[in-house]
């Protein structure tokens, strides 16, 4: 039996700028996916994936702009993060876990003609998904987030994984501020802290950068059948990074010269840190707006 644990619902209590009602999901083994589901129910979904330590929470500032904008906003937290299940085993977790969980979760709610809007590790486990499932995608908003396959870790990265596993404290509202450039107040940085109230509720986010797959890694075959199926992925393909994230800068370059669906948008470069979501939400949803009435586009010309 998985020992998990789940964040109490009054750690989640009067957040800033989080009115949300909370929906679940219950998947294989018992585990509960936490998400965020706002606007109609009919409405193009719009998949806000997030990544590592945040979670929903991340994309307060656009969920109500791309509501506004006439989609339904699905934002989840992954497993292991937010107010979903944590499992309490180290082992539990690994990159295709995460994948398979999230693919669950997609099927259950039977999301399709989905917008999937991704950054950091959002974008290693939502782009496995637009590659094992491209049926149920229309395009993709990508920014400050890549599929790597085996590459050299970057300094800056190795420096974060060593201190994510080694660290004896790992604060990971202080971590999201260092990661924007945009100041948060203490109330955010508290609600970042949320769901991770004891050390033992915070093992997925300890645990996930080492399973990035630079350098020698068990998942790189996956990546590279990923890959594959992106190079024949046609639907659009909007890379927006930021101009100051030095984790990412310049991986827009492999899927703009890799993926056909990328000759069909205008790139964006928005502006800030690497929780782009923090200091340009406004270009980030302006992005997700392009991908999806270049989507219409292309399906009324199919049609045609």
């Amino acid at each position: 039996m998985m020992r998990v644990y789940r964040t109490p619902d009054d750690r989640f209590a009067d957040l800033p700028d989080w009115p949300y009602a909370p929906n679940y999901v219950e998947i294989a083994d018992g585990l509960r996916v936490h998400q965020v589901d706002e606007g109609a129910s009919e409405a193009q979904p719009v998949l806000m994936l997030h990544g590592e330590p945040t979670w929903a929470y991340l994309y307060r500032h656009m969920i109500g702009p791309a509501v506004d904008a006439g989609f339904r906003v699905v934002a989840p937290d992954l497993i292991g993060f937010g107010r979903s299940d944590k499992p309490l085993d180290r082992a539990a977790y690994s990159y295709a876990a995460q994948v398979a969980w999230m693919r669950q979760w997609i099927e259950a709610l039977d999301l399709k003609d989905i917008i999937l809007a991704c950054q950091d590790w959002g974008s290693l486990i939502g782009l496995r998904l637009v590659a094992e499932m491209p049926e149920r995608f229309a395009g993709v908003a990508l920014s400050n987030g890549g599929l790597p396959e085996g590459q050299p870790a970057p300094r800056a990265f190795a420096i974060w994984r060593a201190f994510s596993r080694y660290s004896p404290v790992f604060p990971i509202g202080k971590i999201v501020k260092a990661g924007a450039k945009r100041e948060l107040s203490a109330a955010e940085i508290a609600a970042y802290d949320a769901p991770f109230p004891t050390r033992a509720s915070k093992v997925a986010a300890r645990v996930y950068p080492s399973f990035v797959p630079l350098g020698d890694n068990i998942a790189v075959p996956d990546q590279k059948r990923a890959w594959a199926a992106l190079e024949a992925f046609d639907k659009p393909f909007l890379c927006c990074f930021s101009d100051g994230d030095p984790i990412t800068r310049g991986g827009d370059a492999l899927f703009t010269s890799r993926v056909p669906g990328a000759a069909r948008v205008t790139h964006r470069t928005l502006h800030g840190g690497h929780f782009i979501q923090e200091d340009d939400p406004a270009g980030f949803v302006a992005a997700i707006r392009d991908v999806g009435n270049a989507a219409i586009h292309a399906s009324s010309k199919a049609t045609a």
